[in-house]
């Protein structure tokens, strides 16, 4: 059995400006204050959090869901790669971003969850309010 987390935060920005950072390289990597290597392309490979995560990019729906293949090196051997899909949804006051999180190794849905707060949602809250 996998695990699965599903989490949402509101940005004061427009969906096209959240999904266009995701996807690049240089604000991917300022955002969350960790290097990445992204590209918007489906079926191109990335890596974020200074190597820690690798995946690649299987669905690109501009401005709206993005679905990556995701691991991290905390992954067990042999561990089947989980499914990361990120929901942008026009809300009042910005853009609700919805990270579902599929196929976790059993056991450290917790510590993702953690992660995907700690790593993404804080720095971005920070990051994209000094840009309204």
């Amino acid at each position: 059995m996998k695990d699965t987390i599903k989490i949402s935060e509101v940005f004061p920005v427009s969906a096209k400006r959240l999904y266009d950072a995701w996807l690049n390289s240089d604000e991917h990597s300022e955002f969350t204050g960790a290097k990445v290597e992204i590209r918007p392309s489906v079926g191109s490979k990335f890596s974020a959090g200074d190597d820690y995560i690798k995946g690649s990019n299987i669905t690109l729906q501009p401005y709206g869901r993005i679905v990556q293949t995701w691991r991290t090196k905390d992954f067990p051997a042999g561990a089947i790669e989980s499914r990361l899909e990120i929901l942008f949804e026009k809300v009042n006051g910005g853009t609700r971003v919805t990270i579902i999180h599929t196929r976790i190794p059993t056991g450290q849905a917790k510590e993702y969850e953690m992660g995907w707060k700690k790593h993404y949602f804080k720095p971005m809250k920070k990051y994209f309010k000094k840009q309204k």
